[in-house]
């Protein structure tokens, strides 16, 4: 990410409830969270819904 100039705010993990996540600032300064949880799913209108 530092090749195009964001900065890493957090190294991806695996939080207590499952899946993964990371945090970045673009360099636009906008942070992001990237996340993935496999037992999320996404339907034909976008919305998400978890599997707990």
């Amino acid at each position: 990410m530092a090749n195009v100039g964001g900065v890493i705010l957090r190294r991806g993990d695996a939080p207590p409830h499952g899946g993964y996540r990371g945090y970045v600032a673009g360099p636009d300064g906008h942070d992001w969270e990237i996340a993935h949880n496999p037992v999320w799913s996404i339907d034909a209108e976008d919305h998400i819904t978890f599997g707990i």
